[in-house]
């Protein structure tokens, strides 16, 4: 997965989208202004204010051109088989390294996760988003289990714990000072894997 998903944006929507990404990026929600994203936008900050009603309506559409440019597909396209595909998953949710500006978009969508708490409107959007990703692992799941690689287990469920940690690894990384813990539970969750899911 690239470091920006917003590299490269090409009409006044995508760039607006951008724009939007950089300065939460920088200022997070809560000092994010439009006159903000207005100084990453290379056009008129009117054209802004013509497409979107408000700061949430951004960032909501900036946060569902994410999710459209994040697809769990695009992390596995080199991959030859449903454990090669999951195993690529893996490593994106627990690897080691983590680029400055990767820590910085994770904090991004960790913030404005937190937004669900309150928000209808982002509860429906990482609702969604989660769906998107254990309907995906799950698929790799049964596609190994018809191939003959994966034991007979619960795609469903094995989908959800994967996203759970996935998760859980996104809040620790973006709000503890190291990441020491990491490799311990990727070892952990790979020891599970190995028991209940790949085919010994």
């Amino acid at each position: 997965m690239s470091d920006n998903p917003f590299e490269n944006p090409s009409g006044t929507r995508e760039k607006i989208l951008a724009a939007t990404a950089e300065s939460l990026r920088k200022h997070g929600y809560a000092d994010l202004t439009i006159n903000k994203i207005g100084n990453e936008f290379e056009k008129s900050q009117s054209l802004i204010h013509h497409h979107y009603d408000g700061k949430d309506d951004l960032i909501l559409d900036t946060l569902q051109q994410f999710l459209k440019q994040s697809h769990p597909k695009s992390f596995t396209e080199d991959a030859n088989n449903p454990q090669e595909q999951l195993a690529d998953l893996i490593e994106i949710f627990f690897g080691q390294s983590l680029s400055e500006r990767r820590q910085k978009l994770l904090a991004m969508v960790f913030e404005l996760r937190t937004r669900a708490i309150h928000s209808e409107d982002y509860r429906e959007h990482f609702s969604q988003s989660d769906s998107m990703f254990e309907e995906y692992i799950a698929s790799l799941i049964q596609e190994g289990m018809n191939d003959g690689v994966f034991q007979s287990c619960n795609p469903s469920t094995v989908a959800a714990m994967t996203t759970l940690l996935a998760n859980g690894a996104l809040v620790r990384r973006t709000t503890r000072d190291n990441d020491d813990w990491i490799d311990d539970v990727r070892k952990e969750f790979q020891r599970y894997l190995e028991q209940c899911v790949y085919e010994n």
